[in-house]
């Protein structure tokens, strides 16, 4: 007998030294009735040319085969670590995979679950919402034990405009009600995934895992959990994404499952950053490769789409991640640095799984035609079709600006381009777009200074104008947090760092800001139930003395909107609109002060002020 336990002993001793090793396997799990086809990647030590074999959980230890999972086929990666297997989903349940090679063998447990009734037809966020961009660790810090922990490289540091400020998930969970109360509907975090970077890893753009939570932010069971407490109270939740580049600090970069996983390199090289390459007639084979394959920084290696298994890779992460989360679109960073036909085919895969989420991609790029070519639908001249819903409009960001960096101008031709009129002739290029109700429409983001930074002599009263503009035009509003009372940077010199501040508490804001935030949650809630704002047409009118004025016009409804964006009152010129007026009457209602409005002769707007008004004929 004793001779009997010693033997297993031996023998069991024996198999783990020579077993094989599964150190991971994603996606983490997944769901019936998908219809991306699954591939698997696992992980680990000497896995190639492995047997694979799948069986069914049926009792707490026991397994058998079975015809739920099944094998279509697998193949190696150039790495022996890597092993990529196909299998068909047809019912749900806890598997087990088990790889032999020779007399190794290693297992793992995989979870089917059953979709969601209704998952796939999940609506999203469209021209009907404002969407709320919070950066993730500069915003609130509600759970301090988490600000530094024993697996990630760089700790909380609160003394140091670069280093982690200990925003989280719980701080946001925390202020879904104040973001509700502002008129949003939608909230965009900056990515909360895992950035291992020894430094600079806060603003999560470098990641270093695609499935898992930074734990200075919280988990994935966390993650959900705020998804769905937003849901309980009205408001749609955004994922930040980044497909263009990892960060040095992935896992795979230790071990590459292809050596074309990522752009490589003799030395590091940067995109040289011309989005023109993608659709230049001129445009040499060298710059093209160059924009595309090129780092976008030096601690974020490039990843090579046109590899097909990392292709599939992020189309599965993507699904994965709406699947688990319950998620209402997708926002991507650096769009047009990706490989275009890839992403194109990633775009069309994730709308086959869900034909009605949104995603907006950030073509940081102008004029307007520039833009236009990223959006699916758009007449481009070579037929290039991106699948990419909407976009985001930098275009009319940087006229909306220009109009209101200066304290007063002239009408001629040396300040045009200062007037905001300026926005007009942004506007007249919405025929390039595939759909311009899909464009989010913004005045600052997380990589631009404060728009309180930027009006002339930093006069809360322009950032209402510019309020308005947003809540107005064509398109899906943006705001990023703080600039809903006028928040500036902490210091501008240094850039992103001192323009990432945390969220002021209301103690904190001064009687402006007060004001500002009032006005700001006012506009916005009043816009949440306006249909003509969200899917009406635009008729605009070339205005003087920096004045800019449109109606948004709908199956019998109009909304007159007037922007005085000069320092003196001036009359509104009620004949220049008779074409419109005629239609929908001059009758109307202030909408935010519930007061009658008259468009008649005489009618005058303040300086730096605005008019808004809801006709009724």
């Amino acid at each position: 007998m004793k001779k009997s336990i010693l033997t297993t002993l031996f023998l069991a001793a024996g198999m783990l030294l020579s077993a094989q090793t599964i150190s991971r396997v994603e996606p983490l799990s997944w769901w019936t009735d998908m219809k991306l086809p699954l591939t698997l990647m696992f992980q680990g030590e000497d896995l190639q040319d492995a047997q694979v074999t799948i069986q069914k959980k049926v009792a707490k230890k026991k397994f058998v085969a079975t015809e739920g999972l099944q094998v279509r086929g697998q193949h190696n990666a150039e790495s022996p670590n890597y092993l990529f297997v196909d299998v068909a989903v047809k019912e749900a349940g806890t598997y087990r995979f088990v790889l032999k090679k020779g007399k190794k063998q290693a297992v793992w447990e995989y979870v089917i679950d059953e979709r969601r009734p209704g998952s796939a037809m999940r609506p999203s966020f469209s021209s009907a919402d404002c969407i709320y961009l919070i950066m993730s660790d500069r915003f609130v810090d509600a759970d301090p034990s988490n600000n530094s922990t024993a697996n990630t490289l760089e700790k909380g540091n609160k003394n140091s405009l670069d280093g982690r400020w200990g925003g989280d998930i719980q701080g946001i969970i925390n202020s879904l009600d104040y973001i509700k109360q502002t008129g949003a509907t939608a909230v965009w975090p900056t990515p909360l995934l895992l950035d291992n970077e020894p430094d600079w890893s806060y603003h999560g753009y470098a990641c270093g895992d695609y499935y898992h939570i930074d734990p200075r932010f919280g988990s994935n069971e966390l993650y959900r959990e705020m998804v769905s407490i937003a849901h309980n109270k009205g408001l749609k939740f955004i994922m930040d994404i980044v497909t263009n580049h990892c960060g040095l600090a992935h896992w795979w970069m230790q071990d590459l499952p292809y050596q074309d996983w990522i752009h490589q390199f003799p030395e590091f090289t940067r995109s040289i950053n011309q989005f023109t390459t993608a659709y230049d007639p001129n445009a040499s084979r060298y710059d093209r490769i160059m924009h595309d394959n090129g780092w976008f920084d030096t601690h974020m290696p490039d990843m090579n789409l046109d590899n097909p298994d990392l292709l599939q890779y992020f189309k599965q992460w993507a699904i994965w991640w709406i699947e688990f989360a319950d998620l209402d679109g997708l926002r991507v960073d650096t769009y047009p640095y990706n490989e275009k036909e890839p992403m194109s085919e990633w775009c069309k895969a994730v709308r086959n799984e869900y034909p009605f989420i949104n995603i907006v991609g950030e073509c940081w790029t102008r004029p307007s035609t520039a833009v236009a070519y990223w959006q699916a639908g758009a007449r481009n001249p070579d037929r290039f079709n991106s699948n990419l819903p909407a976009v985001m409009d930098f275009p009319l960001e940087e006229a909306i600006r220009a109009g209101l960096a200066t304290s007063d101008v002239k009408d001629g031709w040396d300040d045009q381009d200062r007037r905001i009129s300026c926005v007009y002739h942004v506007l007249s290029q919405d025929m390039y777009y595939g759909d311009v109700n899909n464009l989010l429409v913004f005045v600052g983001n997380h990589d631009m200074d404060h728009i309180a930074d930027m009006v002339a002599e930093n006069d809360l009263r322009r950032i209402t104008l510019a309020d308005v503009l947003i809540a107005t035009v064509r398109g899906i509003p943006q705001v990023f947090q703080g600039d809903e009372y006028g928040q500036r940077s902490a210091d501008m010199s240094r850039g992103h760092s001192g323009l990432r501040r945390p969220l002021a508490k209301e103690s904190e804001l001064t009687p402006e800001q007060k004001k500002l935030l009032d006005f700001h949650s006012k506009l916005f809630t009043w816009r949440q139930g306006e249909r003509v704002i969200h899917k009406g047409a635009t008729r605009h009118f070339f205005s003087e003395n920096n004045t800019y004025a449109f109606f948004r016009y709908l199956e019998g409804e109009a909304v007159f909107v007037f922007v005085n964006a000069s320092n003196h009152s001036e009359k509104v010129p009620v004949d220049h609109y008779r074409e419109m007026l005629d239609i929908y009457g001059t009758e109307g209602t202030d909408v935010l002060t519930g007061q009658h409005i008259s468009l008649g002769e005489g009618l005058a707007v303040p300086g730096l002020s605005s008019l808004i008004v809801k006709l009724k004929k």
